[in-house]
């Protein structure tokens, strides 16, 4: 079954190159959280990152189900929100299969999700624990450079922020921020009255993780 996985997620993959579309998913998930919470940030990060890293992301942002086929034709996906997640056993199995196949899953904490996406990436990854990336880990020295790590975007609870990874098999398969809020800094700018440098760092950092993504 993994290999038939990494055959549909090269497929579809090797199709979005082929017709210039490749293309971020937002992850739908149930529970009562919204996973809808951010939704001008995925396109204005495809919009930097073509103006940046001369990437051809399209702009369209599809919502995926978890369980969905649909997921194996995207590189990357994203998931955030702020509320309760819950993963489905047929959710988890699918996931996981994307993830050990050669999908990426960044999660961005809106505030209020950790405890939630933590017990649900635990039914994934059973044996696997997110770990604190290290500030010389190469997804904060992609384009750009973050020598302290995850830059602060919105204030939570008065913490420092923090990046944590799922490694599979010395893969890093997802990466998460948390008390950051990556995904608030890459909304339009009159959504949370951000400053300029505010955005820029957010999606600088942004661009890091699908340079990584594409480079990895």
């Amino acid at each position: 079954m993994k290999k038939i996985a990494l055959l549909v997620l090269f497929l579809g993959v090797f199709m979005a190159l082929q017709s210039q579309d490749i293309k971020i998913a937002l992850l739908k998930y149930r529970g009562g959280g919204d996973w809808y919470a951010n939704p001008t940030s995925l396109r204005n990060l495809a919009v930097f990152c073509n103006n940046n890293l001369q990437t051809q992301i399209s702009t369209d942002v599809p919502a995926i189900n978890i369980g969905s086929a649909e997921l194996f034709n995207f590189p990357i996906t994203h998931l955030t929100g702020h509320g309760n997640v819950i993963f489905s056993p047929e959710e988890t199995e699918n996931l996981r299969k994307y993830l050990i196949s050669g999908g990426f899953l960044h999660i961005s904490d809106n505030y209020g999700l950790d405890i939630y996406i933590r017990r649900e990436m635990k039914k994934v990854f059973p044996g696997v624990e997110f770990i604190e990336l290290p500030y010389n880990h190469p997804i904060y020295h992609q384009k750009y450079d973050f020598n302290n790590g995850l830059p602060k975007i919105h204030e939570h609870n008065d913490n420092n922020p923090q990046g944590f990874g799922l490694i599979y098999e010395g893969r890093l398969v997802c990466f998460y921020d948390y008390e950051c809020d990556l995904g608030d800094g890459w909304e339009d700018a009159e959504v949370h009255n951000d400053s300029y440098k505010k955005r820029q760092e957010a999606l600088k950092m942004g661009a890091n993780i699908v340079q990584f993504v594409f480079e990895n």
